[in-house]
């Protein structure tokens, strides 16, 4: 998996005309992605285990381990593609 590389402002100045509205943007939208990721995976692991009240969760081991595409750098590719809104509040 690749990081993010240096990005031109230029192609962040096409998104939002003011920097700081961009960053904040990207940052929400890492938040989002976050917490999209954490519910989805509460979900996953509630259906595949059905649990009573006696019984040890399994911990996880480095086989289980899914390596993923960093928050930031998929807010920030959907940011550049146009893919993120936000508002500012009056």
């Amino acid at each position: 998996m690749m990081g993010l590389k240096t990005i031109p402002f230029r192609d962040i100045e096409y998104q939002a005309a003011n920097m700081y509205e961009a960053v904040v943007a990207m940052s929400g939208q890492a938040k989002e992605e976050l917490n999209e990721r954490i519910v989805n995976k509460a979900i996953k692991e509630h259906q595949d285990s059905e649990l009573d009240v006696f019984d040890e969760l399994e911990e996880p081991t480095v086989e289980d381990y899914e390596e993923k595409e960093k928050v930031t750098t998929v807010a920030v590719k959907k940011f550049l593609k146009g893919g993120v809104k936000w508002s500012k509040p009056h």
